[in-house]
């Protein structure tokens, strides 16, 4: 009975056992499925590092970088093989051995690590390392090491050992925000990784493992120390011989010098990765790689900032962050439209004047009435008066333009009122053409700012007379305008971008210009023409640079805006300065206004061309040349006529607008036109 009792008792205990033992099985094989499914697809493994964008200026200098972590793709192709070898000797001797986990390697970190109680071997391969870096986490963890296996599998199923080496020599960090072989070669030796000696190659090698610890920068004799060791690692497994590594370790550290990062116009560089990010996302423009070619010139850029930032006033009685007052300048190519200069302002602000700022533009709107009436059959000769004038406005107000000196000059010809920039014409031009006739020239101009409802608008005299528009104009839309008259009557659309390629050379996008015809190139050069008499003998005298150029004063009647846009055959310039909240500039009892943003045009554009050849505004058919007129009636001037000096003046006209009749104070001796005989 005993005996049956102990039968029964072991037959129970084994059924016990192979039912726990089937359920640990069955636990384990369901972990391990479980484990297994957990790897990710093929279509999951796709190897992504952000590369630094660069952007060059249009003479191909870098301007600048943009970047999350500084990386340089490089190609493992280029490289020699000491580069190759010193990393795999180092990280991963049987790279080429295993499919992803080195399991003897890993089976003796394990024994190190129960060993010392810790967990500071890894056992990982350069495919488990990658792995790690893209696409998990650096926590020290069982969970995590265990997904590392399985990730290294998949990339090894995806990818040739040499794409997997190149994407690890593109992703290890090494100190100094440097990423990679490249990046890590130009930033401790000043060359690419290319040209890396065997000792470079090594010491860079053995910065990986501990960038702090061993940068060459941080600890130059450490550095040396495990340059040497990683040179020994190469020789033992066979990738140099002892000779090659014996000259190696006696080679002295030579460091490059380290160089501040490149930040040159920021203003610039902001608007231009405005665009960028608009167009290709911040993922693209901070790791993308992107190679973006500009039409910025550094050279005239830092004339610009020269001539600006050194001449501008200071408000001594400011307080902010900010120097008050605040100044912009621009200047681009009209027949481009590409802007070779961006001058945003002066400080650490990102508020860029050049294209965020609207300020009353003065005497500099007069572009439009004028280019309204030459266009539509008023000449250069036709004879205005100047004097005390009352304007009813729309509200029933009367309102009295005054001249800047408060004087009056009679009888002008248009060519007089422009060079003076005399308001009553201006507003007499405007009342005589319409006022939503002159918006309509401005807006095909380029001008978008225009308000033309509500209670305050700009279909009056005033705004476009004298410039006090409603909002106000930008300094690139402004420049725009005055482009077409350089540019023979042609509007090209402005860009900051030529090209944008990504990190293979291929290009993403290449700017085309569009152009349309806005105005006759007869009235454009007959505009220019007055404009050059502007700088010759008006108001913008402190602008002549010794060359032909054309342009145009401004200033707020209240002094809180100063302009000048000028330009040559081929390049547009613009200046403006202000208080960012507008008020009078008058600094220490000086008052500033046209007259000097006339000067820092000046200044600038005498650098930006010495080098460019001395041109002339093409002139085009259909004018009529050397016209002699009387400049007090407008008329005609025969030879034999002898007027007062200054009284007659041969003067251009677009033809079939030139006058036919001869002036009646030509019927008699000059003499007894004189008052007296009047």
């Amino acid at each position: 009975m005993a005996k049956l009792s102990k039968k029964r008792n072991k037959t129970i205990l084994i059924y016990v056992l192979v039912i726990l033992g089937s359920t640990i099985l069955g636990l384990s094989i369901g972990v391990i499925s479980a484990y297994l499914r957990s790897a990710p697809s093929l279509d999951q493994v796709n190897i992504h590092q952000d590369f630094t964008t660069y952007i060059y200026d249009v003479k191909g200098k870098l301007i600048t970088d943009l970047y999350r972590e500084n990386r340089m793709p490089v190609d493992i192709t280029v490289l020699p093989d000491h580069v190759k070898n010193a990393v795999v000797a180092i990280e991963d001797d049987q790279f080429y051995n295993h499919h992803g986990i080195n399991f003897v390697a890993f089976g003796r970190a394990i024994l190190v690590n129960i060993k010392n109680w810790s967990f500071t071997q890894g056992g990982g391969t350069i495919t488990m390392q990658l792995a790690r870096n893209v696409f998990l986490t650096q926590k020290k963890t069982i969970t995590r090491k265990l997904e590392e296996f399985l990730w290294a599998v998949q990339i090894e199923r995806k990818y040739s050992k040499d794409e997997i080496l190149e994407a690890y020599l593109n992703e290890f960090y090494l100190n100094h925000g440097a990423y990679g072989i490249e990046a890590g070669a130009r930033t401790y030796f000043g060359k690419s990784a290319k040209e890396l000696t065997l000792s470079e190659a090594a010491l860079i090698a053995g910065v990986i493992r501990w960038p702090s610890r061993y940068s060459p920068i941080v600890n130059p004799d450490i550095s040396i120390e495990r340059r040497n060791f990683v040179l020994s690692r190469m020789q033992e497994v066979g990738f140099i011989t002892a000779a090659e590594a014996a000259a190696a370790k006696a080679e002295p550290l030579q460091l490059a010098t380290r160089s501040e990062r490149v930040n040159q116009a920021r203003y610039f560089v902001d608007y231009v990765t405005q665009r960028l990010v608009e167009r290709y996302g911040e993922a693209a423009v901070f790791g993308g790689g992107l190679r973006v070619y500009t039409t910025l010139d550094l050279d005239m850029q830092k004339a610009a900032e020269n001539a600006l930032l050194n001449n501008l006033p200071v408000n001594p009685q400011h307080e902010g962050p900010l120097t008050q007052p605040q100044g912009a300048l621009l200047a681009l190519v009209p027949q481009t439209g590409e802007i070779r200069v961006m001058v945003g302002g002066r400080g650490e602000d990102q508020f860029n004047r050049t294209v965020l700022a609207m300020r009353s533009p003065g005497s500099a709107i007069k572009i439009f009435p004028y280019t309204a009436a030459i266009d539509r059959g008023v000449t250069v000769a036709d004879i205005y008066m100047d004097e005390p004038t009352e304007f009813t406005l729309k509200d029933g107000q009367i309102w009295k333009p005054q001249n800047y000196y408060e004087d009056f000059s009679g009888e002008v010809t248009v060519r007089e009122a422009v060079e003076s920039s005399l308001n009553v014409v201006a507003a007499k031009v405007v009342e005589e053409i319409g006022p939503q006739t002159i918006i309509n020239y401005g807006k095909k101009m380029g001008i978008t700012t225009f308000v033309e409802q509500g209670r305050i608008n700009d279909v009056a005299l005033s705004p476009l007379a004298l410039g006090g528009m409603t909002k106000g104009v930008t300094l690139l839309e402004l420049a725009s305008a005055y482009a077409i008259l350089a540019n023979q009557g042609i509007k090209t659309n402005t860009t900051a971008i030529l090209r944008v390629t990504d990190s293979n050379g291929t290009i993403l996008e290449e700017h085309k210009p569009i152009q349309e015809v806005v105005l006759s190139e007869q009235t454009s050069y007959i505009m220019t023409d007055l404009f050059r008499g502007v700088i010759e003998r008006g108001t913008g005298k402190n602008a002549n640079i010794g060359r032909p150029a054309a342009g145009k004063t401004g200033t707020h009647t209240e002094y809180r805006d100063a302009w000048f846009v000028g330009y040559t055959p081929d390049l547009v310039g613009i200046v403006w300065f202000g208080e960012d909240k507008p008020a009078p500039m008058i600094y220490r009892g000086v008052r500033y206004g046209s007259w000097n943003a006339a000067s820092i045009w000046g200044d600038f554009m005498r650098e930006a061309l010495k080098d460019a050849p001395i041109k002339d505004f093409p002139k085009p058919g259909g004018l009529v040349e050397g016209v002699l007129i009387d400049t007090k009636t407008g008329l005609l001037v025969k030879d034999d006529c002898t007027l007062p000096a200054g009284e007659s003046r041969r003067e251009i006209f677009i033809k079939g607008t030139e006058p036919t009749e001869y002036s009646p104070r030509c019927t008699r001796p000059w003499w007894q036109n004189l008052p007296f005989f009047r």
